[in-house]
């Protein structure tokens, strides 16, 4: 009856954008998460189709000019991507799909699909944020400056966004961001016109 809602988390290396992705889809059995692609190297732990799809750069580009992408970007000097087939087969089925994607991705969906679900994730304070990226492992002194430096932009962008949540307290952060997700997939927008009769004629 309803089609499903994209979701678009976004925040600043370190605010957690990704433990809240991971904990929403513990909680919520209607909710699929979007793998993105990235030419960037993987870090300890992740693993290649889980974590994303680490791929070359000259395969990445085949890939953008296929127009295999919702949305790609250029972040941190990488390339960062959005399958577009797996989002639009999970949408039509009424699933939910979350994705967690820089500023520049959010806005490129915004544009493409308008009934997107934008929400950015604060930390604390940009202290908190140095701190998490500083124990972050894989990254030096200097990725961690480049990354404080990014954070200070896309903390500017937050006022594009349709809703901010401040991850202070985790899992009060996956809570409010459920609830968004519940009160938005209920709007009249999000179902089939063929559903809507009068309750008394």
């Amino acid at each position: 009856m309803r089609n499903g809602a994209l979701l678009i988390i976004s925040a600043p290396s370190g605010a957690g954008k990704t433990t809240i992705c991971r904990k929403l889809l513990a909680r919520r059995k209607d909710l699929r998460y979007s793998i993105s692609c990235t030419t960037r190297a993987p870090r300890p732990g992740e693993k290649d189709g889980k974590s994303y799809f680490f791929l070359g750069r000259e395969e990445f580009k085949r890939r953008i000019a296929r127009g295999d992408f919702l949305e790609w970007a250029i972040v941190h000097d990488e390339y960062y991507g959005t399958p577009k087939r797996f989002v639009d087969g999970e949408t039509k089925t009424g699933r939910h799909v979350v994705m967690a994607i820089d500023v520049q991705g959010a806005m490129s969906i915004r544009r493409r699909s308008p009934g997107a679900i934008l929400v950015f994730v604060l930390p604390p304070s940009l202290g908190a944020l140095k701190s998490r990226l500083a124990r972050r492992g894989g990254q030096g002194a200097d990725e961690v400056a480049k990354r404080l430096a990014n954070a200070r932009g896309e903390l500017a962008a937050a006022k594009n966004y349709d809703y901010v949540v401040v991850n202070d307290d985790l899992e009060e952060a996956v809570s409010q961001i459920s609830c968004i997700l519940t009160a938005e997939s209920l709007k009249t927008s999000r179902l089939d016109p063929s559903h809507l009769v009068p309750a008394l004629v």
